[in-house]
């Protein structure tokens, strides 16, 4: 059986460098290292940090108790708010913002200071998203839209400028969907596709790979954003399509009587997890 694996599978740039930001933290640290939530979307990274001595602080109030320590800043980024706290706390802190979020937090901050209503095309109960919307200065005049009802229902009360953006790991062509859907409504826009070049590349290979595949297997965190959207993409093209964490979630009956097979993971999967779920495709057929 043929076992194709996508070129782009595994850690993206930015979660790269946040994950090897935490383990140098812990080794050379005699204090204690906390990350402001998970530092990426991926069960088993996690686990083993938590082995490693690493806390998981989730809120503002968790987080002024870190005075005997380091916090990382994770990947997905965190609201202006946040590095207010940490400075007026005295927290020592690290950030490991992915450089493409933070990107757009600056592109939020200013627009939004020269008077422009933010839109957030992307997942309002994501970290990413919820960070991004920390940048703007009136959080009424900062909108989050998701899905094509929300894009349709969206007005403002008087006429001015309309600054979009984007999640780094949204669907690009869902992006341009709702964006489409906004700019009919006659409004002054400025469009800023900020979804990451790692995300459009991992999501086209995908695509690419399952209209030509027979089976197709997407690994990553159940909680991870761009794996979840890899899995519709994937699934558009293929039917049979399955999502695993880990080697363990993989039912191999599913792939009885098939030529090939593709692999994609999410840009929060370990290297080891991808490796460990190709090379037992190819051991088992």
């Amino acid at each position: 059986m043929e076992v194709i694996l996508a070129k782009s599978a595994g850690f993206c740039f930015g979660v790269k460098r946040a994950v090897d930001t935490v383990y140098e933290q812990a080794k050379k640290s005699s204090g204690r290292i906390y990350t402001y939530g998970p530092i990426i979307h991926n069960e088993e990274v996690v686990n083993d940090l938590e082995q490693k001595g690493v806390w998981v602080v989730e809120t503002p109030e968790e987080l002024r108790e870190c005075r005997d320590g380091t916090v990382i800043i994770r990947s997905h980024g965190v609201e202006k708010e946040i590095y207010d706290l940490l400075e007026q706390e005295g927290i020592s802190y690290v950030d490991a913002t992915c450089p493409f979020v933070r990107k757009i937090h600056r592109i939020v901050e200013q627009n939004s200071k020269e008077g422009c209503h933010i839109v957030i095309i992307g997942s309002g109960s994501h970290p990413e998203v919820e960070g991004i919307k920390g940048w703007s200065s009136d959080a009424a005049e900062t909108t989050v839209i998701f899905t094509k009802e929300e894009a349709e229902k969206f007005t403002l009360k008087e006429k001015k400028r309309v600054c979009i953006v984007s999640q780094t790991t949204f669907n690009n062509k869902k992006f341009k969907e709702l964006v489409e859907i906004i700019q009919k409504k006659g409004y002054d826009i400025i469009v800023l596709n900020t979804i990451c070049n790692a995300t459009q590349e991992r999501q086209a290979e995908a695509k690419e790979i399952s209209r030509n595949v027979d089976a197709m297997i997407v690994v990553g965190g159940k909680n991870s954003s761009n794996t979840q959207k890899l899995f519709e993409i994937c699934k558009k093209e293929c039917e049979n399509t399955c999502y695993i964490q880990t080697l363990e979630d993989l039912d191999l009956s599913k792939l009885r009587s098939i030529n090939s097979v593709g692999i994609t993971a999410g840009a929060s999967t370990p290297n080891k997890i991808i490796e460990e779920v190709q090379k037992n495709v190819r051991n088992e057929f």
